[in-house]
């Protein structure tokens, strides 16, 4: 009985991670259309420090809002 509960909590776990994931992608690509610079662009090509770390800090902070979101 202990290990279906187990199993039960390992792949809610995996689907949460996924979904986590999966809207972490979607708001950056939303953030990237509303933004009027190509940002990836920016930060690969032109090596642009200043977005960089604002996008550090925009992909922690939706990365602890979602997790807040998941864990309850």
């Amino acid at each position: 009985m202990s290990d279906i509960l187990q199993l039960k909590y390992i792949i809610a776990s995996v689907v949460y991670s996924f979904i986590g994931v999966v809207i972490l992608i979607v708001s950056f690509w939303i953030i990237e259309k509303i933004t009027p610079e190509n940002t990836w662009k920016e930060l690969v090509v032109n090596k642009n420090m200043a977005i960089a770390i604002v996008f550090a800090a925009y992909i922690i902070a939706i990365g602890l809002i979602i997790s807040s979101a998941i864990h309850g």
